[in-house]
Parts: structure tokens; sequence; C-alpha cells
């Protein structure tokens, strides 16, 4: 088949840090072709250079599109020949109409007012075109993630979409919202239209692609054309990693010790209807050197569970007791929470748990200013003393980048690092309460640690050495 596009020779560094070292990338009219890679490995900085978000002259290479070699200085550029992107954070408004968000930023008009005509009978028509049966004039809010995946794919289709790029689309979904969205791939590849599918859900991948590529540390390591030989998991965990795996899951030795931290009979209200009980008299406890996964389906009350303990940050009417080292104490507030040792990294990271306009060094030693200042005044030596031991797993951004610049799986590495940076700056973390979206599958650490189950599994590795 003919490539509609390639890169070639794609190198992509922030601020002497490369992201991208020579990537090939070629993609088939029609095809779905999947990347993979472990996070940082460049997936996703590799599709904002193709999409212009990162304009022509901010990397190394050439995008070849249609047989011309293109040099897109902006997302519209892309767009404008049918590029677009589907990041892994959706960009709708909630408060706005499914109508309002697809044709927002290009409503039909008739002599410069909008024609709400055209925009109702065309969005009913992109509607039936993803598979969804809501009106028009439905408000996003009252969608699942599921549909609200398939109004950016209708949006995209509005565009008259010719590659279509989607960076985890089903991070968020449950197995029928994800087998929904498959579907529609494999309906578009029907139509003609190439897909780029970037995925950790490899069951997923093996599915619908058509060809595998797989990113490690921002170089091309391998491509499988999945119609001319069988997909092995085996193998593409392999480049993924660029180790052998003698297990997928191996078993570990872990060392639990003593109770450090309690909580009994944990009940909290809701702030705003306050007769309604959102957490029912909750116990559990964790030992030295344990992970504690905390599971339930959207809406159980887990990140209102977790908010509420770390200094009732969420809720009202909080009742129980926290014991931390056989020592009842009080969590009344965040700052009695952070003495007490405790460490919160926020389910949304963006909104609530990182300033995007600062660097990642005012971020990582937000928690800490009085530990890397003088007589009121940022002392930038011990900043740097600060930050100085940070994880080797870590160190995978500069100091000086700015936060909104980094990759979602870069960014969210940002508040682990904070509460590590308070640590060497002060004192030992204690406990630290790792909330994650369903299915994200990211990976963390700390000393004892509670978080979503689907976490565990991936940070019981860092834990052997606090």
């Amino acid at each position: 088949m003919t490539a509609i596009l390639e890169m070639r020779g794609v190198s992509k560094s922030f601020s002497g840090v490369q992201a991208l070292r020579d990537v090939n990338f070629t993609v088939e009219a029609g095809q779905i072709h999947a990347l993979v890679g472990e996070n940082g490995a460049g997936k996703s900085t590799l599709m904002k250079v193709l999409s212009g978000v990162y304009p022509h002259g901010d990397y190394e290479g050439s995008i070849i599109f249609d047989g011309e070699e293109r040099r897109f200085r902006d997302v519209n550029d892309s767009e404008a020949l049918g590029i677009i992107i589907i990041h892994q954070e959706l960009a709708l408004i909630p408060l706005m109409s499914i109508a309002e968000n697809i044709f927002l930023s290009h409503p039909p008009s008739r002599l410069g007012v909008i024609d709400r005509d055209t925009v109702y009978r065309r969005t009913q028509e992109l509607l039936a075109q993803v598979g969804l049966t809501e009106m028009p004039d439905t408000l996003v809010t009252d969608l699942g993630v599921g549909k609200q995946q398939l109004v950016e794919i209708a949006k995209a289709l509005s565009k008259r979409v010719r590659l279509l790029i989607l960076d985890e689309p089903t991070a968020s979904l449950n197995e029928n919202d994800s087998a929904a969205l498959l579907d529609r791939l494999l309906a578009f590849r029907a139509q003609g239209i190439a897909s780029i599918l970037i995925s950790h859900k490899l069951s997923e991948v093996a599915r619908v692609a058509d060809r595998i590529t797989v990113l490690r540390d921002g170089r091309t390591v391998d491509s499988i054309d999945c119609r001319a030989e069988p997909v092995e998991e085996d193998r593409i965990i392999r480049s993924m990693v660029n180790r052998d795996l003698a297990h997928r899951f191996p078993q570990r030795a872990a060392t639990i010790g003593a109770s450090v931290f309690a909580v009994q009979d944990w009940t909290v209200h809701h702030p705003l209807h306050r007769d309604r009980r959102v957490i029912k008299g909750v116990d559990f406890e964790v030992r030295r050197g344990e992970v504690v996964g905390i599971a339930g389906l959207m809406g159980a009350g887990r990140t209102e569970f977790a908010m509420s303990l770390f200094g009732r940050a969420w809720g009202d009417r909080i009742s129980g007791r926290v014991w931390l080292d056989g020592r009842e104490v009080n969590l009344s507030s965040v700052a009695a929470a952070i003495g007490a040792g405790l460490a919160y990294v926020t389910e949304d990271r963006k909104q609530l748990g990182l300033i995007l306009d600062a660097d990642v060094r005012k971020n990582i030693t937000l928690a800490s200013l009085g530990r890397v200042a003088r007589q009121g005044v940022i002392d930038a030596d011990q900043v740097l003393r600060c930050l100085s031991g940070d994880r080797p797993a870590l160190r995978r951004q500069p100091a000086e980048g700015g936060a909104v610049e980094m990759a979602d799986d870069r960014s969210e590495s940002i508040i682990p690092r904070r509460a590590y940076a308070r640590h060497r700056c002060r004192g030992k973390i204690r406990n630290l309460l790792y909330n994650q979206r369903a299915c994200r599958g990211r990976q963390g650490g700390g000393d004892d640690l509670v978080g979503n189950a689907g976490t565990a599994r991936g940070l019981r590795p860092h834990l052997r050495d606090e």
C-alpha cells in the first residue's frame, strides 16, 4: 500500500535532554499503526512533532505527508491536511453541548452568523458515524468518559480526518467502552482512514493493529508487520524494556514489618449534601514496607477517602481515629498531615498537583521552601542540593523545563519527586498516598504506600532500599 506518512530521522531535545533520537516512522493509507513503549519512551513527543504542537524548527528531521515534505507551524497547519490528534486528556468543555464542542473551532456560518441548523444536523450525522445516540444539545458533562472519547472522534471526523492519532484512548475506559472504540477504528480503516494508536494495552494493540512500532529511550527499536507474522506479546515487551522476561510478573520476596499506619472507623460526609455519607466506617492498616491497594468502581469513594485522610482536604463531618507508629495523631489539616510524614499524590496531577507555568525545579521544592531558603530568599545552591539525590528512574526531564511542556507520564512523576525532595530536606516520608486513575498502569514509589490496586504491583521494586 502507499505510505500516507513518513517521518524521517526525527530528533527532539528539551534543554539538553534527548527525547527522540533519529526516529523513522511510516504509516500506510487505511492502516492502523500502533506505537508502543514504556513511559518516557517518546511516543507522545513524536506525535506532538507530527501534529504541529512542536513546530518545524523545534526538531530535526522531516515529515512527508501525501508525498510532500510538510513544515507545520502549528496544529492548524496539520489539521488542514486532515491530521487530527486526540490527546490522552480530552479537550472538551464540560458545560457546553456536544454540538458546540464539535464545531467550536470551525462553526458553519451564513453571513458571519453561526448556522445552528447546520450545526445540529451535521452533529447528528457525526454522532451516528461513531455510534452515539445522544442528542446534539446534550451537555458533555452528562456523558461518561467512553462517550466523551467518541465525541472527540466525532470532532475529528468533522475536520475531514485522514490520519487519526489517539494517545492512550482506552486508558480510563471499561472493557465495553474500549471494545466499542476499537470497533470504530476498524470501521474507519474500512473507510480508508489511517490511525496511529498509542496504548499500553497490548491485547488491544494485537486485536486491531496492522503494524506495531516499538520505541525505547527515544529510538525506534522494532517494527512488526501484524499481517505477515503473529504478534507475540513477549517480543513487544522485550523490545520495550530491553531485557528477557523469564516471568511477566516475577515473584517478589517482600519484607513486611510492624504496623506503622492504622485507620479506624473513618467516616466522611459529602461537603455539599451533608446528610450523605460517602465513606462509611472504613478500617485499615499499613505495615512497614507494604503496598496497600484500594480497589473499587468509579464513584466508590477511593479518591474521597484518600483526600479526607490527608488533612481532611475533602469532605465534611469527618470522624475516625488514626495511629502512626502506635501513637494516635491528629490529621485535621494538610499541614498537620505533612508534619506527621504523610505525602499525597493527587489523582488529577495537572489540576490539583502541579503549577504548570512553573519549572520542574520550583514544582519539586514547593513543599520545602523553608528548607531551601535563607532569610526568606530562595537559595539556588540549596535547591540543587535538595534535587541532587533524585532517583535515576525519575531523572528524565531537566530541572528548568516547564511542567506544562512535559508528556503526561513525565509530568505525573513530579509530585512523587516533590515528596522525596521534602524527605531529603527535612525528614523521612512515613506514608505516601498515591491516588491513581483506574487502568493507568503508571509506576511510582514510596516507603509505606496506599494506592490504587492497579498500581501496587509496579510500585514494589522501588520500596526495597527504603
